[in-house]
């Protein structure tokens, strides 16, 4: 194992908080689906997971970033202790927790694993990555393949023994899928010859596991354009009798950050000798299949960005606390004033506030995703079972775009507080900025993001997941517009919620003529949307916070915890709210320049 210490920090109060107290994830345990569940199960779980990020995973993120990736001979070489780690996060159990006892898993709660992986991501996302992938592309495997492929494929995936991908983005296609040009041209024998050139694909290769099985979406000949003419295949990346399938790796990319997770171009039958399988029984379903392990993974990647910004925060408040420099501002004059903790200073005290006030809400928003997915486990009434399913749809892009683009800048509003300290390989925060970018970017961009939410998802199941989602934020601030400590927040609340709710139908009206215009805003008002969800949760925490703390000593940890969830509510209420709301009035009006700028106007060369 690797020689460097763990810096990676989580607050595991408060994810019992947005469990059992938030959420009451009880009320769901002992019983139906999660019968072999209860609350010291769960808590077991998250302390052994901790375990494993402060002892295995921690260690190993800088040997990561320092090491990186390799091809030699045209295989790739992953870090130092990489393989064993990876071992490691399997022997945990904690890529199986979900599953059913059939493929090794516990049934355990989504909303669990989902905090698991915050555990397993945060402390060295390169790490996780071989085995969030995994699980995903056997998850599909499970989902839609034939009997035959799921015993052949699926006992070792989920095992760990052999890893898994996602092959979709092509060099001369990108983001546009619907561009591909890899083909699928099936043999005597219902197998398929496969040939084509797929780029970005993580994990791609490794010397971790046995086997890769690649998840190629490809397209047989004289399958309509587009994306409705793309296929799903399953290609190996050594065929089941241990031979080589034509899979290789020419070159891998030289990034950023994440360094420890191999981002690799694959060539499938270079040599006219790849062979892959259809997924399932028909062709032509390529892209249904995949969104079940592209929505999985975009989940996934808005809980990396919540790793990242949450082991941020915290280093950077311990940071604050230990760093001296300068007098309190009342002092400023006085050249013999003692010096101070950084945390005594006014915007410093801000700015970790509103880090803890982003992280905490989207920490919610994403528990919720899980909650909704649980609660529809254990809901009989089949009306229930398509609200929370409606929600979840909704929440997904929310949580892949927000929370990705906060884990990049609350990432960077560390290293702020670091100051330049912050700057070197010192502190693990740049690191964490760096990691962080991509997950803006992969699985979808963040703009593609807002325009599944306001393309698809506003309008799905004719507007009814909105109307519910809208509906349930009101009724929140219809109960508690009253509160006495929190009433002005709940009234901001209000504001951006109806401001919201009138952006849809401005949407809505525009998507009839106006399309370029709601591609224009569509960021803007997924952020704000986002920013009423997050504020919501944030007010719905507090209000559990402040009925509490009368009964918590003054003494006791607790009291200090159950203050920071009202003070960090009413500061994201009163503060981050009222520009939601302002951005939200302004889309409704949004000039058209960005549209009506001839190309040769923005700059002069």
């Amino acid at each position: 194992m690797a020689t460097s210490s763990n810096r990676y920090r989580a607050d595991l109060r408060d994810f019992r908080f947005v469990l059992f107290e938030q959420f009451k994830l009880g009320a769901l345990l002992g019983s139906g689906h999660f019968e072999d569940w209860g609350p010291e199960e769960v808590s077991s779980v998250l302390s052994e997971a901790y375990r494993y990020a402060v002892e295995v995973a921690g260690p190993l993120g800088p040997v990561g970033d320092r090491e990186g990736c390799r091809l030699v001979d045209g295989k790739v070489r992953t870090p130092s202790g990489f393989k064993a780690g990876y071992e490691r996060l399997y022997a945990g159990g904690f890529k199986s927790l979900t599953l059913e006892p059939e493929w090794g898993g516990a049934r355990a709660p989504k909303s669990l694993a989902i905090l698991v992986n915050e555990l397993t991501s945060g402390p060295n996302a390169a790490l996780d990555m071989y085995g969030g992938l995994t699980l995903g592309a056997a998850e599909l495997v499970e989902a839609f393949g034939t009997p035959d492929q799921k015993q052949r494929f699926c006992h070792k995936m989920f095992s760990g023994e052999w890893a898994g991908t996602m092959c979709l983005t092509e060099p001369q296609a990108g983001s546009d899928v619907g561009e591909a040009a890899t083909v699928a041209t099936k043999n005597p024998d219902g197998t398929y010859a496969i040939r084509g050139t797929k780029m970005f694909i993580s994990g791609g290769d490794q010397d971790i596991t046995e086997n890769i099985i690649h998840m190629v979406l490809a397209r047989v000949p004289g399958a309509p354009k587009g994306t409705r003419g793309l296929s799903l295949f399953v290609v190996p990346k050594l065929r089941l009798d241990g031979t080589s399938n034509d899979v290789k790796v020419p070159s891998i990319e030289h990034k950023m950050g994440l360094n420890g997770s191999s981002t690799c171009v694959v060539n499938f039958g270079d040599d006219g000798a790849c062979v892959g399988e259809l997924v399932g029984a028909a062709e032509g379903q390529g892209m249904r299949q995949m969104f079940q392990m592209m929505n999985f993974a975009r989940i996934g990647v808005g809980v990396q960005g919540l790793a990242c910004a949450s082991t941020a925060y915290l280093n950077a408040l311990a940071y604050a606390r230990e760093r001296k420099q300068g007098p309190r501002i009342e002092n400023a004059r006085d050249v013999d004033a003692p010096r101070v903790a950084i945390l005594e200073h006014a915007d410093i005290r801000r700015t970790l506030l509103e880090m803890k006030a982003k992280i905490e809400g989207i920490r919610a928003m994403v528990v919720k995703a899980g909650w909704h997915h649980d609660a529809a486990r254990q809901e009989p009434d089949a009306s229930r079972g398509e609200y929370h399913a409606g929600q979840i749809e909704l929440l997904t892009p929310l949580i892949k775009a927000y929370a990705s683009d906060q884990g990049f800048r609350i990432a960077e509003l560390a290293i702020q507080i670091f100051g330049g300290a912050g700057y070197t390989q010192d502190h693990p925060v740049e690191q964490y900025c760096r990691d962080a970018k991509i997950f803006a970017i992969y699985e979808g961009t963040n703009h593609i993001q807002a325009l599944d939410l306001v393309g698809r998802k506003l309008g799905q199941a004719k507007g009814a997941n909105a109307r519910a989602f809208f509906g349930d934020v009101l009724g929140f601030v219809a109960k508690h517009r009253q509160h006495p400590r929190l009433g002005p927040a709940v009234a901001e609340l209000e504001r951006a919620a109806n401001a919201a709710a009138a952006g849809a139908l401005q949407l809505s009206e525009w998507s009839t003529g106006q399309l370029a215009r709601v591609s224009m805003v569509a960021t803007d008002y997924l952020n704000s949307l986002s920013e009423v969800c997050v504020g919501w949760l944030l007010l719905d925490a507090a209000v559990l916070a402040a009925e509490a703390l009368p009964a918590v000593a003054a003494d006791h940890p607790d009291h200090a915890f159950y203050q920071g969830k009202v003070q960090a509510a009413e500061y994201f209420a009163l503060w981050v709210l009222p520009v939601a709301t302002t951005r939200l009035k302004t889309l409704q009006h949004a000039p058209t320049s960005p549209l009506d700028i001839p190309d040769h106007a923005f700059a002069g060369v």
